[in-house]
């Protein structure tokens, strides 16, 4: 349905949750990926062409704004070294963040629940795991370093967004977080949870039924906005195998 709809131009709902990632991006800020984040990527190229030409992109791969004129589904390919500025080492970018240089940061889950917790780690318990997750890298520090993190989870479901996260690899109990999904965007902390707005083709009840945990909603619930054309544009430019398609989204 989804390569359908870019077939015949109309806006997928991939390229909708892009743009509302980009959105999230204001001009003249830092921004830093970290390892398996081909969205964020997107995301920031795509700010970066729209509304955020001044934002400045530290790259896991060891490169500081580099050209990004193809996305690629792994965030080390060393494509990503083309066109940089300079170069930045991994203790260079926990060092910029732990001074407070590093604006906005994009961090994914296994699991997430209501207080903000997240679990990068494994199914189970950490002396007794039934299976392992990819595991935290550097989110643990990163996420209460970075002034605005923002958690991401592109195929919402009651398997990620949890009552309770099985491992707290990450937490930040002190401030509220901002969890981006592909059926609207929550903010998440101590208070627990608050659905702040979602996406045209999910309403309230539909989110509920794919959250496993209760959660307020805003009173009144807006519309995300669809991407404008320069989005779209971007978007297509940048994402030339439709990469986004495979990674947003019921499969």
């Amino acid at each position: 349905m989804k390569r359908a709809q870019q077939g015949n131009g109309r806006t997928t709902m991939a390229e909708t949750v892009v743009a509302a990632l980009a959105r999230e991006i204001r001009d003249g800020e830092v921004i830093a990926t970290g390892v398996a984040s081909p969205l964020p990527i997107l995301a920031i190229e795509v700010a970066r062409r729209t509304h955020a030409p001044n934002l400045t992109y530290l790259a896991c791969v060891g490169s500081l704004d580099p050209q990004i004129s193809s996305l690629r589904l792994c965030s080390e390919d060393l494509s990503y070294l083309e066109g940089r500025s300079g170069e930045v080492s991994i203790p260079d970018l926990f060092d910029h963040a732990r001074r407070g240089r590093i604006d906005v940061m994009f961090f994914g889950a296994a699991e997430v629940d209501a207080s903000g917790d997240t679990n990068l780690t494994a199914a189970g318990s950490i002396e007794q795991p039934r299976y392992k997750f990819p595991g935290v890298a550097g989110a643990a520090t990163l996420r209460r370093w970075v002034r605005r993190p923002i958690l991401l989870i592109s195929r919402q479901s009651r398997r990620n967004l949890v009552p309770k996260v099985q491992i707290a690899s990450t937490s930040d109990p002190y401030r509220r977080t901002r969890l981006l999904t592909d059926l609207g965007t929550f903010v998440l902390g101590a208070a627990g949870a608050e659905l702040r707005g979602r996406h045209a083709w999910a309403d309230a009840e539909s989110i509920a039924e794919r959250t496993g945990f209760d959660f307020a909603v805003a009173d009144p619930l807006p519309v995300i906005d669809p991407p404008e054309p320069e989005y779209v544009k971007a978007i297509r430019s940048i994402d030339h195998h439709h990469l986004c398609e495979r990674l947003v989204g019921l499969a």
